[in-house]
């Protein structure tokens, strides 16, 4: 069942994320690498709740059906 949350509850989330991003960052990065940062931040995210919600795929079993690509 999927969670539901206020808009106040997500932009906080969201502000904080960003904020903790900014916090690890170098202070002479550009703004596009900000970006950039923030960009993989959300992939991530993404790809972690999609993989929560609809299941992931183990190492061996990615192996075992891509083995005829694999070479050693």
């Amino acid at each position: 069942m999927e969670k539901c949350y206020s808009y106040e509850t997500v932009m906080k989330d969201a502000k904080h994320e960003v904020e903790s991003l900014l916090q690890k960052l170098p202070d002479n990065c550009s703004l596009e690498e900000i970006q950039y940062h923030l960009y993989v931040l959300d992939k991530v995210k993404r790809g972690l709740d999609e993989a929560r919600q609809q299941g992931a795929v183990s190492q061996e079993e990615v192996e075992k059906r891509l083995s005829r690509w694999l070479t050693e």
